[in-house]
């Protein structure tokens, strides 16, 4: 299961999707929102994508843990827009028939959508400034929208 949504993440309703007779192992990971970034402290963040790219590499990366890892299944959720303090970003949940190949199926999958998937994260710190987040970009800060 593959989803990018605005409303907040079920981790739940995830998890469950992911269990089967076949697995004796479920792993779940939350990115959640943290209050400090680099010993900046952050007011919220803000997620933006391209819908149907971020899906359709979110599925490249779902099909491609399917060929590494021994899996039974696996769900991943991205949600997009403001969220503050707290609030889960990301949900990945994997299923296995054992704990070891269900952890490094979920390690592998959040390290590789962190590089992949096309999904900027903008962070609000408490003193104004304003930093873009994405793999391979170095990071910039801004100052209400320009570079300092």
């Amino acid at each position: 299961m593959i989803e990018l949504t605005t409303e907040p993440i079920d981790y739940n309703q995830l998890t469950e999707s992911v269990r089967d007779h076949a697995a004796g192992a479920v792993t779940l990971f939350l990115g959640t929102v943290r209050e400090f970034t680099r010993g900046v402290q952050t007011s919220w963040l803000q997620y933006e994508a391209y819908p149907d790219m971020a899906r359709a590499s979110m599925a490249e990366l779902e099909a491609e843990a399917f060929q590494k890892f021994t899996v039974t299944k696996i769900a991943i959720s991205h949600r997009t827009g403001a969220m503050a303090l707290g609030e889960i970003s990301v949900a990945i949940a994997v299923s296995s028939p054992h704990r070891d190949q269900a952890f490094e199926a979920g390690r592998w999958l959040i390290d590789t959508l962190k590089e992949r998937v096309p999904i900027w994260k903008k962070e609000h710190f408490a003193d104004g400034r304003e930093e873009w987040q994405h793999p391979g970009m170095t990071p910039q800060t801004n100052t209400k929208g320009a570079k300092s």
